[in-house]
């Protein structure tokens, strides 16, 4: 598959959305998290800005921060935000101690995203390697890689997009494109992995319409990426999660393409539930199926989607209040395995699943 991006189209005006988190420098001299409470979503865009390491991980484990990208910059900066302001330099041993400790627990906020742990690894990384310097200039470090981070995010996000924007047919009036939950700005720094591809595509007047599922049980379809997508002025059908094979059966959908949050060194993905049903009305019905992540998402520590772990939420998020005599299973993300993949779309170029360990340079 080719590895050299297409021809870079004209911007799109996103004007209308805002960066889903960003580091920042308060006037008080304080660093701070400002970032969209995506839990108000769609009916009220809330940004909070946050001094505290621990309101991170509050916002991470109730998902007003959410979306495998967008967790790796996160954890990275929680972890800024306690070297910054909380972290005490007197003892250079028990200073390290805690970052070790802090570390850990931003890392394990959220068990699925690999690009959590991903994030806060980097970020420590540096701590580390500056650890010598006076105490400013590691706070300085701490901030800087942060903010690296965040453009490096939207780089690749663009790369994605242009990647994934080729592989589209060119269908008369545009392409029909499906989505399950939300790979859009919301889900990283700026401009998306999945949404990414749409709006790239939308640049180059190839999408005729997006059909976003609801994505149950906590709606992030409907409450994120159909808001997105209304704001940025591209056609878009939010439909319920169980009428995507439908539409595939009747011919309506040219591509399906998705967002992951862990890629397994085989090809298997894991994203948010619901998705393996769209993978295999995909390929039953003869529609390619991609999947749109940046490397950071691959995991080749993991031979396949099997030891990917699953993380389980709380009964109230799919019935509240539970009544007498029922359970409720609910798992935030199943595994597609490899063969229903039909490419993944990286910023390094797009891979076959069984090839997908080339892209991060494992032979």
């Amino acid at each position: 598959m080719a590895q050299t991006p297409p021809q870079k189209p004209s911007a799109l005006s996103l004007e209308r959305l805002p960066k889903s988190l960003e580091l920042l420098k308060a006037d008080d001299g304080q660093v701070v998290l400002r970032y969209v409470d995506q839990r108000q979503l769609p009916y009220e865009l809330v940004q909070v800005s946050t001094a505290s390491w621990q309101q991170v991980i509050d916002a991470i484990v109730t998902l007003a921060v959410r979306g495998a990208p967008a967790l790796g910059v996160a954890g990275a900066a929680a972890f800024a935000l306690w070297v910054c302001n909380d972290a005490c330099f007197a003892d250079k041993d028990a200073l390290v101690c805690k970052a070790r400790a802090v570390a850990d627990e931003i890392a394990n906020a959220r068990p699925t995203a690999v690009n959590l742990s991903w994030g806060v690894t980097a970020a420590f990384q540096v701590f580390e390697e500056v650890l010598a310097q006076p105490e400013e200039q590691v706070k300085s470090a701490c901030f800087d890689a942060v903010k690296e981070l965040e453009a490096h995010d939207e780089a690749c996000n663009r790369a994605i997009g242009a990647y994934g924007s080729a592989l589209l047919p060119c269908a008369e009036g545009g392409a029909t494109v499906l989505t399950h939950c939300n790979a859009g700005s919301l889900a990283t720094v700026f401009y998306g992995t999945a949404l990414g591809v749409i709006y790239t595509a939308a640049m180059d007047g190839n999408i005729a319409r997006v059909y976003a599922d609801e994505t149950r049980p906590v709606g992030q379809g409907a409450r994120l990426t159909a808001w997105e997508l209304a704001q940025v002025g591209i056609p878009v059908t939010l439909i319920c999660d169980n009428m995507a094979a439908s539409l595939m059966a009747k011919g309506e959908i040219d591509a399906v393409v998705v967002g992951a949050d862990r890629i397994a060194a085989n090809g298997d993905t894991a994203n948010k539930i619901g998705t393996l049903s769209v993978a295999i009305a995909a390929h039953t019905f003869g529609v390619p199926f991609y999947v749109a992540a940046p490397t950071s998402t691959i995991d080749v520590t993991l031979a396949s989607g099997d030891e990917i772990p699953i993380e389980e939420r709380a009964s109230s998020e799919v019935l509240d209040p539970l009544y007498a005599g029922v359970d409720i299973y609910n798992p935030a993300f199943d595994v597609t395995p490899a063969r229903f993949i039909s490419g993944i779309i990286t910023e390094k170029g797009v891979f076959s699943p069984a090839s997908i360990a080339q892209a991060v340079g494992v032979s």
